[in-house]
């Protein structure tokens, strides 16, 4: 595989080469960031349950006791 490596920035969220460069539409290319600082994105992962077939234990009952409000 033949590399060639251009020059750019960012800019509005595009990506711009410097210089005279033009590439054809669709043209596959891989994008190297040096010496950025990136932060980690804390993970906030849902509650599961160890054995999925105690799913049973949190059925709802509705118990009406009367009228509400009156």
């Amino acid at each position: 595989m033949k590399v060639t490596t251009y020059e750019g920035f960012v800019e509005g969220g595009q990506v711009k080469l410097t210089g005279d460069v033009h590439l054809p539409e669709k043209t596959k290319v891989y994008v190297v960031v040096p010496e950025v600082e990136t932060r980690a994105v804390p993970l906030v992962a849902s509650p599961r349950l160890k054995h999925p077939e105690d799913v049973k234990d949190f059925d709802k009952k509705i118990i009406e006791t009367g009228t509400w409000g009156s």
